[in-house]
């Protein structure tokens, strides 16, 4: 067995090859997951800040 018989065989081996696929599938899924939970956290941030300062402001006003 020399080297180019190791080296064809390993190209031609497809075994393991979904694992791999659903492994970087997975990963863009988690990546991007985290892009959207980080984007959706500052706009809630700025909206909560939003509502917090008028209820802050309401209290305050005479009634």
């Amino acid at each position: 067995m020399d080297k180019s018989d190791v080296g064809s065989g390993f190209i031609r081996d497809d075994r393991g090859q979904d694992l791999v696929e659903y492994s970087l599938l997975l990963a863009f899924v988690c990546l991007a997951g985290a892009a959207a939970y980080l984007g959706v956290g500052r706009s809630i941030n700025t909206l909560w800040t939003i509502a917090n300062s008028r209820l802050a402001a309401a209290n305050e006003s005479p009634s």
